[in-house]
């Protein structure tokens, strides 16, 4: 799977989880064709695959955050009205969008973006015109469910 087959699975998909096993699609097993025992940087293809993946989460069209049990998720634009219109319902640390940059020094460090300051005035008022009945079928009656469990974990990893 290249960049532009993974960035048409998110969108297929709406939510998935990067590397994470949970209630959505695994992206990186996706780009590898296979399931992925343990770290997926012990797979072959584990460049490539970063490579695919650095695109995507780059790309304009996918909000990464940590939504689903606090891994990192990434969200097409396609369902951000909706998670901006049911965010009262959602743990306000995963709808923080969370990025990777790349320091002088080589390594890197997540910079994060608290909600609502990544919402553009656009996806605000698709959000403000999208009944909760319609935003709850976008997302998923079940997978809202899921996310939005008191006592969700959200952990860091």
């Amino acid at each position: 799977m290249n960049s532009k087959q993974a960035l048409a699975f998110v969108r297929k998909h709406g939510v998935v989880l990067v590397s994470a096993r949970g209630p959505v699609p695994n992206l990186v097993e996706a780009i590898a064709g296979e399931p992925i025992k343990g770290s997926w940087w012990g797979h072959p293809d584990s460049h490539r695959i970063y490579g695919v993946l650095e695109s995507v989460c780059d790309s304009n069209q996918v909000l990464p955050c940590r939504l689903v049990g606090g891994k990192v998720t990434l969200v097409h634009r396609r369902l951000w009205p909706a998670l901006v219109r049911l965010s009262d319902r959602l743990p306000k640390s995963g709808l923080a969008a969370v990025r990777q940059e790349h320091t002088e020094r080589g390594s890197h460090r997540v910079v994060s973006t608290p909600f609502p300051e990544w919402v553009s005035t656009e996806v605000a008022d698709q959000a403000r015109r999208l009944s909760e009945a319609a935003a709850i079928s976008s997302l998923g009656a079940d997978l809202l469910d899921e996310i939005s469990k008191p006592g969700l974990r959200q952990s860091r990893r």
